[in-house]
């Protein structure tokens, strides 16, 4: 559990740090996108601690996924989203209303209560089927990807983001069923087309709609997907008599989750008031 909540905490910082190195970088010019913003955001120092913080994140969710159920890692990573609210609100000054603090406390009360509640991660042996199916989800994903941007504008942010959810949910169950580096097992591509494609529906949902809504339909796909697969196909429980004990944790984490899902990508400082121009006198 430890592992899953530093997981939870280090992309939570990662998203600040990469958003103030991004902020603070030297704006280009013209209003198209500016293909040069990941060289100058990459010389700053905050941008690479916030990859390394990434990278750290993700070697600890995969110790966590190999050793506790795939609920709860689930539901710990939608918690970076408080993480990020908390350092945000102090670090970026950015304001965090009543109901959203009150959602950081809902989200670490049920990050609670399925601590209690979980038991050791599932030893069912799946069957190889999985695999297949993993892979299949993975390049549907893509679809998914090519209908969405065809969808109007108000839907397309929400089937984008629950896109690259699922996406990262098929990452998460790939990670469990890995057992050693074979690169014709179908999981290990699953793996690499899941993850490239949540990466690439996720960024698109960011600049074509709402990082709410995006971010809102990521954490439904990476979360109740994969805990169902954990239940179903791979064995994961829950202490005994605990059961619903941890479906409630898991629902009051999420719900917390997506209250504050503005954070999906960290908000940008509040802008400083430009000073008064200088009255001129007449010559």
């Amino acid at each position: 559990m430890m592992c899953a909540l530093a997981s939870s905490v280090c992309f939570g910082a990662a998203s600040v740090l990469q958003a103030m190195a991004a902020r603070a970088a030297e704006p280009g010019t013209g209003g198209g996108v500016d293909i040069a913003l990941m060289w100058r955001a990459l010389r700053q120092w905050r941008y690479l601690a916030g990859l390394g913080a990434d990278g750290l994140g993700f070697v600890l969710q995969i110790v966590a996924l190999r050793t506790l159920p795939i609920y709860v890692v689930g539901a710990a990573l939608a918690a970076s989203l408080a993480v990020t609210a908390v350092i945000a609100s102090w670090l970026l000054h950015v304001r965090l209303s009543r109901a959203e603090w009150g959602a950081v406390a809902l989200v670490c009360v049920g990050l609670a209560m399925l601590a209690l509640a979980s038991g050791r991660e599932g030893h069912r042996e799946p069957s190889e089927a999985l695999d297949w199916v993993l892979l299949g989800i993975s390049f549907g994903v893509l679809l998914l990807g090519v209908v969405a941007g065809r969808l109007p504008v108000r839907s397309r942010a929400l089937v984008l983001g629950l896109g690259a959810g699922i996406g990262f949910g098929v990452v998460e169950v790939a990670v469990r069923l890995i057992e050693g580096i074979d690169f014709t097992d179908p999981v290990w591509y699953a793996l690499l087309v899941g993850g490239g494609s949540a990466f690439l529906l996720l960024t698109s949902a960011f600049q074509r709609g709402s990082v709410t809504t995006a971010t809102a339909g990521a954490v439904l796909g990476e979360t109740i997907g994969p805990a169902i697969v954990g239940v179903t196909w791979l064995g994961d429980r829950t202490r005994e008599g605990l059961g619903w004990l941890a479906i409630v944790g898991f629902a009051v984490a999420v719900a917390g989750s997506l209250t504050l899902a503005r954070f999906g990508e960290a908000p940008a400082p509040a802008p400083r008031p430009e000073p008064a121009a200088e009255p001129t006198t007449p010559s």
